[in-house]
């Protein structure tokens, strides 16, 4: 498993969010699930992580993302980064 980290701050995260839902870059064409977070300070602040089945998937959609000029349209704060889970605790 795979997963595309990217943080970014928007003007107005309602305007956003049809737009993110378009996905006009299809980078979210393969993934397997996507989440999004807000920080509580600034809810125009939001943090997307999607799901891959692989790296190969994840690295794919990074670049489509990356090529399709959409994060111009953002305030890109991190990103896009491709993670492994590296530990998880549950308690």
């Amino acid at each position: 498993m795979a997963i595309m980290m990217t943080r970014i701050h928007v003007e107005d995260y309602e305007a956003w969010k049809p737009q993110f839902c378009a996905d006009a870059p299809q980078a979210r064409r393969e993934a397997k699930s996507h989440r999004l977070y807000r920080a509580v300070d600034d809810p125009n602040e939001v943090f997307v992580a999607v799901e891959f089945d692989s790296l190969d998937r994840a690295s794919a959609a990074r670049e489509r993302l990356l090529a399709s000029g959409v994060l111009d349209r953002v305030t890109l704060v991190a990103g896009p980064t491709i993670v492994e889970e590296a530990e998880a605790v549950v308690y």
